[in-house]
């Protein structure tokens, strides 16, 4: 295997249309890399880029050492696992894994080992002889994968591979594409735009916006310090709900005026927001922040605001609370399913406010926090 460098990458499509803009990263050997964001943010054509499907417009890529740019894609050594599959239809399982070692003139006892050994790490030796119509998209997807294994590429590169499947069985190819690189001690970078996705199979995960790269961390890390609102309203199920509102001092404290109520701006953040009373900015929380009182670990009498109970979602283990304000329409918690919380009722809820964030207005409005 070989680590992957993207230095200061550009792609410009004729016309002018800038899609990816400046992007750098350095993927360890064995490292697997997530990169995710909206449909049209530039992640896939990223991907394609290392892959040498689509040109670069400037910058350098590197595989294992080796600048690629004018290297054909089938002289890179990666190998890439696509949405549809694309699989050859009129060929058999065994015949579809062989094909791309057929065509490097590999002896035929070294394609049979390799083919098998794939076959029996994915658990298809049954499927050998089938072809792909005869084979559910789960088993499609594996075939795909030990198309991709038998080459003992440098790289491998998966571009949405599961979004034909259905949710459960998106749950389970997940784990196992993520076991299966660990075992083979691969470099992998992998392009979704599901987040749970992302914060399930990355070492790392590199969110992007309009080609721009937003944030590269650990998923953790990323869930827990968005350098801006759009990323911390990415990550996370259901997303983080935002409240705009104006910082004031009263009664020698400084607190965020969300327009029916207020919340005391918690001790750590008050020297960094100090100097921006009198100013709109914006309250980040995520769901599991914010509880009725009777299940609240973080409840004191001044950091709850009243809202309105609007839909109330049990989801097995826990519930999805929507609530509203007259200035907030639409928030989300999550409490324990065995809450007595009803649709329609005004309750306090409380909010932990060792984990909220504040934000600049606008969409990509930066963390105000630097901790």
């Amino acid at each position: 295997m070989a680590g992957v460098v993207l230095e200061d990458v550009v792609k410009v499509y004729e016309g002018g249309l800038k899609v990816v803009d400046h992007f750098n990263l350095d993927i360890a050997d064995r490292e697997f890399v997530v990169l995710v964001g909206p449909s049209g943010c530039g992640k896939s054509t990223t991907l394609r880029m290392i892959a040498g499907l689509e040109e670069v417009s400037s910058g350098t890529i590197s595989i294992g050492g080796r600048v690629v740019n004018d290297v054909a894609p089938k002289d890179r050594d990666i190998a890439m696992v696509f949405q549809s599959y694309a699989l050859y239809p009129h060929m058999s399982v065994y015949d579809n894994m062989a094909f791309a070692l057929k065509l490097r003139s590999t002896p035929k006892a070294t394609i049979d080992e390799k083919v098998q050994r794939a076959a029996k790490v994915l658990m298809i030796t049954h499927l050998l002889e089938r072809k792909p119509k005869a084979l559910s998209g789960g088993q499609r997807q594996r075939v795909a994968l030990g198309r991709a294994i038998v080459r003992d590429p440098k790289c491998f590169l998966f571009d949405e591979p599961l979004s034909n499947l259905d949710a459960k069985l998106r749950v389970e190819m997940r784990a196992e594409i993520k076991q299966l690189t660990m075992s083979l001690n691969a470099t992998t970078v992998y392009v979704t735009h599901d987040q749970e996705e992302a914060m399930t199979l990355g070492d790392r995960v590199v969110v992007m916006k309009d080609g721009i790269t937003q944030q590269v961390g650990s998923a953790l890390e990323i869930y827990k310090r968005p350098v801006n609102r759009f990323v911390g309203s990415f990550l996370g199920s259901p997303p983080m709900n935002f409240f705009t509102g104006e910082l004031v001092e009263a009664a020698g404290r400084l607190w965020f005026d969300e327009g029916t109520g207020k919340l005391p701006v918690p001790e750590v953040a008050r020297a960094e927001l100090r100097s921006r009373v009198g100013q709109t900015v914006v309250l980040g929380v995520r769901p599991e922040a914010i509880s009725d009182k009777a299940h609240a670990r973080f409840q004191t009498e001044d950091n709850q605001l009243a809202m309105q109970v609007t839909l109330v979602q049990p989801l097995g283990h826990k519930m999805d609370v929507y609530l509203a304000t007259d200035r907030h329409p639409r928030t989300v918690a999550q409490i324990d399913s065995y809450a007595e919380i009803r649709r329609g009722e005004t309750l306090p809820m409380y909010f932990d406010m060792s984990r909220v964030h504040f934000f600049e207005p606008g969409e990509t409005g930066k963390n105000l926090l630097s901790t």
